[in-house]
């Protein structure tokens, strides 16, 4: 009798820490989900328009370091615009995009260097054919830091008169930035063959993997 009340103890002993296992088992944090966490936690933003967003987002998302890019439209006055709404000039939106970039693989001084070796920051509402306060040359920072940099590299650029014309990038305080329409979406990879994608954006990736090839992704 006492043998059998001894396996029993034995039995509700194992049982009962066994459950507590499995308990703290589920309480504790989802080690892929916090590394996932812990790498959002320490992207940083970059903001930036250099007309059609198409092109900026081909561009950026070949970065090495750049997370993730999104299209869309900021420094206006129309809440929610369309992209048919900011086409008419009248909401004050740039075409741009939002670059979620790790610090520690891409600095925002070499974003910078990509952002004014893109495209033309000598022409005012316009790049190419695109025309209009939409394809506005513009950086949009997000602190302190990222205002003194983008002013320093202007005039430093300026002053050592890279272009014939004068910079007319605006640089002003970031606000509020709404995602461009779903069909926006890494656009040129997805219609690589369109009329635009192929004549205007393949050549200026072309372009630019070559005078960037260090900063490309594998």
């Amino acid at each position: 009798m006492k043998f059998k009340l001894n396996i029993f103890i034995l039995f509700v002993t194992v049982s009962i820490s066994l459950l507590l296992a499995c308990e703290n088992t589920s309480s504790k944090i989802n080690p892929d989900k916090a590394m996932s966490d812990q790498n959002q936690n320490k992207l940083e933003i970059a903001t930036f328009g250099s007309g059609c967003f198409w092109c900026t987002e081909a561009i950026f998302e070949r970065v090495k370091g750049v997370q993730k890019v999104i299209s869309g439209y900021s420094g206006g006055n129309t809440e929610n615009p369309t992209y048919k709404e900011v086409c008419t000039g009248t909401t004050g939106h740039a075409e741009c995009t939002q670059i979620y970039f790790d610090p520690d693989v891409v600095t925002y001084d070499e974003l910078l260097e990509i952002f004014w070796k893109t495209h033309d920051p000598t022409t005012l509402n316009r790049q190419g054919n695109d025309v209009g306060t939409q394809y506005r040359s513009v950086i949009f920072y997000h602190n302190e830091v990222q205002k003194q940099k983008a002013e320093y590299y202007k005039k430093k650029l300026e002053e050592e008169k890279i272009w014939d014309k004068p910079i007319v990038t605006e640089i002003t305080e970031f606000k509020k930035f709404f995602p461009a329409e779903d069909y926006h979406q890494n656009y040129y990879d997805n219609n690589p063959y369109q009329g635009y994608c192929a004549f205007v954006i393949t050549p200026k990736l072309e372009k630019f993997e070559k005078i960037f090839k260090d900063k490309l992704k594998k």
